[in-house]
Order: C-alpha cells, then sequence, then structure tokens
C-alpha cells in the first residue's frame, strides 16, 4: 500500500515526503514503522515530543484560533528547538496561522481543490511556511493533493484496509536415499 500511494506522489512531484501518522495497529509500532519505511514514506513523528503538534482541540481549549494566533511567538520562544505545528481544518484558519508564523501548517480534510487555491495564498503570504495535507489521504486521491502544491502528504491509510492475500505453496522434499 505504502509504496503504491509513494509512486503516484512521486509521479506528479517526487520532492513531496509521503509521512505516516502514528495511528497504527496497538502493539505494531516498530514493524509498522519498518513497513511504511520499506514502502518509501516516512514516520511524520515518532513521538509526541519531537514536535509541537496543535490540534483543534487544543486551540479550542486556548479559547479559539484567533486568540492561540497571539501565542504562536512564546511558544516558539519556549520551545527553540522544536518545530510548531498547527492543524487546521479551514482555508480562512489555515492562512491565518500560517501568517502568524507557524512552521507548518498541517490542513485537515481540506478538498485538493480548496488546497491548490490555498496554496499560493499561502506561499504570497508566508512563504517560509511549509503546508502538509492530511485527513482522508488514500491511494484514490493521494495524486490530487500531490497536484494541490502542498510539501508534505500525511496519512494513516497504510495501517488499515483490507489484508493482502498472501498464499502458500508447499512442495514435497525428495531426498536421495
Amino acid at each position: 500500500r505504502t509504496a503504491e500511494i509513494v509512486s503516484l506522489v512521486h509521479e506528479i512531484n517526487p520532492l513531496i515526503p509521503v509521512v505516516t501518522t502514528r495511528k497504527s495497529f496497538p502493539g505494531t509500532k516498530k514493524v509498522a514503522l519498518k513497513a511504511t519505511m520499506a514502502g518509501g514514506a516516512l514516520p511524520h513523528r515518532l513521538g509526541l515530543s519531537e514536535s509541537i503538534l496543535v490540534f483543534r482541540q487544543h486551540t479550542e481549549f486556548l479559547g479559539g484560533v484567533e486568540r492561540f494566533l497571539g501565542s504562536i511567538t512564546a511558544l516558539k520562544a519556549r520551545a527553540p528547538e522544536h518545530k510548531i505545528i498547527v492543524e487546521t481544518e479551514t482555508a480562512e484558519d489555515t492562512l491565518k496561522v500560517a501568517i502568524a508564523g507557524v512552521d507548518v501548517v498541517q490542513t485537515d480534510k481540506i478538498s485538493p481543490a480548496e488546497l491548490a487555491l490555498l496554496v499560493p495564498e499561502i506561499r504570497k503570504k508566508a512563504p517560509s511556511v511549509k503546508i502538509s495535507a492530511a485527513g482522508g489521504i488514500n491511494k484514490n486521491n493521494a495524486a490530487d493533493y500531490a497536484k494541490s502544491g502542498v510539501d508534505i502528504i500525511v496519512l494513516s491509510s497504510v495501517y488499515f484496509g483490507k489484508p493482502s492475500d498472501i498464499g502458500v505453496a508447499i512442495s514435497p522434499v525428495f531426498l536421495s536415499p
């Protein structure tokens, strides 16, 4: 699964990394990471301490996106060696967060068509910000997300789906008398 998606993305742009989330089946983290890396993807984050990833629930807890934007500079100062990644669910919030100076804005379930319009605007207003697409990305739409111009494709679909059909053939072994 991973190699197929990576291939689809790299046909559009070989520089876009495909990264997999930590949402693997419980107890399979090591083998899941090895499998996805063998397929050409990279781990999104190996642990919670690698970067600061702010989800909608966090911004709501802090009073909403608008209120959170004012704390990005302080957050970067308190964690100078960590990238600040903020997940957004609307084009409006994505642009606001990018302009506020995060390292990466991670769009969640924003369509490829909407991203294709949004990415150039972000590049113009916040050129240093990386743009990642996440949420519902799979082999059927990964190429569309790559065409949108994002910098990173984030997915977990490689961990789930119909099992592969694997067969075993057993042949008799003849030993010389």
